[in-house]
């Protein structure tokens, strides 16, 4: 048992590696509603209301089970890890995800979101020393590529991104840090463990952020917005994290954040059922590139191991 928690500390890949992909594609089973919901939410409730509010009534349920199962506090090293978690997955993406979709469509935005696999891997190599093959990188690019590609053409052509898609891409980036950082606390902490200490470091911000939100515009919604704003705050920004942590602690980070690729797939066809957004042609084709390039990614071995 660790020192500083009563999950039990990794110590090496135990599970097979289907097992975190089938844990991380659970998780973003759960995430891929999240843009479509946030853009139900956003008709009537205010960005920085739904950005902030869903991460503190996350943090009250993450206070509650931290205290039920009685968890250890973390050590200082690990607290400085988790502002970055919290940074990324609590504050970074909720927020500037609920400002672009105020604007952009779902489907728009499920695409730009594509290219968050590559980027996590990106960071997952330089961050956790993972070593992929050159195959491994083909694929994963290619498929971030074909992301790009297809959301460019369903946002009018080339070089016209919107104010949306830099928010979107800022989102990415943001993500990258928070599932890479948080993948390797996993192993450390415990996956549901990561999510819930993330929640409570970042609570005072977006508290803060919350009391402003109701200041500037008070609250108000029909029951679809509030029950989409629901999903946000227990399933994308509380539970949905126990799942995707838990694959990411298996790992291979670089190839458990590739199956997130299906996600814009995913997120396009709720926004269709669920919004009525239209599927065009180039969209279908570009969400059967981008699910073949996952697979591919998936499939590929890592040489080596993680360096200590």
């Amino acid at each position: 048992m660790s020192d500083y928690s009563s999950a039990t500390v990794y110590c090496g890949p135990v599970l097979s590696s289907r097992v975190g992909l089938l844990w991380g594609l659970l998780g973003v089973a759960a995430f891929s509603f999240t843009l479509p919901f946030t853009r139900i939410a956003v008709g009537t409730l205010s960005p920085l209301f739904i950005g902030s509010a869903r991460a503190v009534i996350a943090a009250v349920l993450a206070v509650l089970v931290l205290s039920v199962t009685r968890q250890r506090w973390p050590h200082r090293a690990q607290w400085a890890r988790l502002a970055i978690v919290s940074g990324g997955v609590v504050i970074g993406f909720p927020m500037l995800t609920s400002y672009a979709l105020d604007t952009a469509s779902a489907s728009h935005g499920a695409m730009v979101i594509g290219v968050l696999p590559a980027a996590t891997a990106i960071v997952a190599v330089v961050r956790g020393r993972e070593h992929p093959t050159p195959s491994f990188w083909v694929f994963a690019l290619l498929g971030a590529a074909a992301a790009i590609v297809f959301a460019s053409l369903q946002g009018g052509g080339f070089g016209q991104l919107a104010w949306s898609d830099l928010l979107l891409f800022a989102a990415v980036i943001a993500a990258a840090f928070g599932y890479a950082e948080g993948g390797l606390l996993s192993r450390e902490l415990g996956s549901w463990q990561t999510i819930c200490w993330a929640l409570v470091v970042a609570a005072p911000v977006m508290g803060l952020f919350t009391v402003i939100a109701i200041i500037e515009q008070s609250p108000s919604g029909g029951p679809a917005e509030w029950l989409s704003f629901a999903y946000l705050a227990v399933i994308s920004m509380f539970l949905g994290f126990f799942a995707w942590y838990r694959g990411l602690a298996i790992g291979p980070i670089t190839q458990v954040s590739q199956v997130q690729l299906v996600q814009p797939v995913m997120g396009i066809l709720w926004a269709a059922l669920i919004l009525g957004e239209q599927i065009s042609i180039s969209i279908a084709l570009g969400g059967f590139a981008v699910i073949l390039c996952a697979g591919l990614a998936v499939r590929t071995r890592l040489y080596g191991k993680s360096r200590p």
